[in-house]
């Protein structure tokens, strides 16, 4: 079931939102060569605490941490650990928070020191798919024209979209319906509605979409060990059109 947030509530998740837009801003200053992906999870749960909001993935399904942060081939749930950033890495950093009963989450995909150009390609594409996406988040519009915007947007730059994770719904609880696939067809798929709050995240590949998990059982991967970025922002769907909540103010 699909729920629909009245204005009050989206100001909730918004709230949420802002908390983890401000927090992902710091650690992409903070993000150079030498610094460990530990340093990073141990910093960005600090912070929400300080602002008295309660990390959303640590605990979550058994998930030890409080950052999701994958690098390079990794395109998903890349855990924290000792490993050292070097220049030409690309990182994914994965955020969310519970603030007052409301969830907020948000990613971005961040170059330590000088990257590739194709590197730096795949990034400007994997944020561009999002933003065409969000413009389809309108009253009226199907689920399907947001799927279908980042797919093709994705696949005009040769690059393609993974199928086996997708966004979602996102409100009192991490994930909610609907689910929200980054390929499908256009007018296909649920009407979206006014109070409809959407996590919008393509994960886009350098290569095949077709990706493995790990045996820790949560980073995701690339199939063929090339790049991968993802980009999220949390949307409200309103009669002014799509409303991005995870950003800083």
């Amino acid at each position: 079931m699909v729920i629909l947030r009245l204005p009050e509530e989206i100001d909730k998740i918004r709230a949420s939102n802002h908390i983890v837009a401000e927090i992902l801003s710091i650690l992409r200053e903070r993000i150079a060569p030498g610094i460990t992906t530990a340093d990073l999870d141990r910093l960005s749960e600090e912070l929400a605490r300080k602002k008295g909001a309660k990390p959303a993935f640590k605990g979550y399904k058994g998930y030890p941490y409080s950052l999701c942060i994958s690098v390079n081939s990794e395109v998903v749930h890349g855990m924290p650990s000792g490993r050292v950033l070097i220049p030409g890495d690309i990182v994914s950093l994965d955020f969310g928070v519970n603030y007052k009963g409301y969830y907020g989450d948000a990613a971005i995909t961040v170059p330590v020191g000088q990257i590739s150009g194709e590197a730096m390609r795949l990034i400007e594409t994997t944020e561009k798919g999002l933003y065409h996406g969000i413009k389809e988040a309108r009253t009226g519009n199907r689920l399907g024209d947001i799927s279908a915007a980042i797919q093709r947007s994705a696949e005009t730059a040769g690059f393609s979209v993974v199928r086996d994770f997708v966004g979602h719904g996102i409100g009192k609880n991490l994930h909610e319906e609907p689910q929200i696939p980054n390929f499908g067809v256009k007018g296909r798929g649920i009407e979206l509605k006014n109070g409809m709050v959407l996590a919008i995240e393509p994960m886009v590949n350098e290569g095949t979409y077709k990706v493995r998990v790990l045996d820790n059982g949560w980073t995701v991967v690339t199939q063929d060990g090339k790049l991968s970025a993802h980009f999220e922002h949390s949307v409200a769907i309103t009669e002014n059109g799509p409303d991005i909540l995870s950003v800083v103010h």
